[in-house]
């Protein structure tokens, strides 16, 4: 059997940082950083949900309107369940196509990758098709199931209003007219619904969990 290589979130992290400082006006990404760092020290405890833990059913579409059911999963499939932002931010992009890259071993593992995002399924396809992610994206309007696990917070001003200057639609990719995110945080349910693995970098949503933990989470 071909070896999994597993790519480390801060090494992408550092050539996505590289490619954003060409991509972006320097005063763009400089309102986003700002913004990033302010929301991390407003939100010291994120998880709403942890180890040992029950977590909470949910129903959710996924990208062709198809519904998924958290038990249903379980009965077959512990549960890898991850939160992110949505197709447009950049470290969601990096983030997913990591966790894609390490499909095999999560399978390996008897689990099931599932992410959510509040975006509609029309941009959770747009997300599935461009990086080629081979694991459920389903769409939470409302961010209803996000706050059952995670927080849940206000776009930031300056940043959304950066985002409009910049050409985004950003109402166009969610499924409601909330700017509300969810911080990024990734669990892993066992078939009993219980949560045996409960990790959030933080508010700064430019960090993430690392593929290796979660790998290591898996194999206990």
């Amino acid at each position: 059997m071909k070896e999994v290589v597993v790519p480390s979130y801060k090494e992408g992290l550092k050539e996505l940082r590289g490619s954003l400082a060409y991509m972006l006006p320097g005063d763009a990404l400089e309102i986003f950083d700002v913004d990033a760092k302010a929301l991390q020290k407003e939100h010291t405890s994120v998880l709403n949900l942890n180890i040992g833990d029950k977590a909470t059913d949910f129903t959710l579409s996924n990208a062709v309107n198809k519904s998924v059911n958290l038990y249903e999963v379980l009965k077959t499939d512990r549960v890898v369940l991850t939160f992110y932002r949505g197709a447009w931010c950049p470290y969601c992009n990096l983030a997913l196509n990591q966790y894609q890259a390490i499909l095999p071993d999560i399978k390996d593992a008897g689990a099931t990758l599932i992410a959510i995002s509040p975006q509609s399924p029309d941009g959770s396809l747009n997300m599935q098709e461009r990086n080629g992610l081979q694991f459920e994206v389903l769409s939470d309007n409302g961010n209803l199931i996000a706050k059952e696990y995670t927080t849940v917070h206000a776009y930031p001003k300056n940043s959304l209003d950066t985002m409009i200057e910049m050409g985004y639609d950003y109402d166009s990719y969610n499924s409601d007219e909330d700017s509300a995110l969810p911080v990024p945080a990734t669990f892993i349910i066992e078939r009993d619904a219980t949560i045996s693995f409960a990790r959030s970098e933080g508010a700064d949503y430019r960090n993430r969990v690392e593929p290796k933990e979660i790998i290591n989470a898996l194999n206990k």
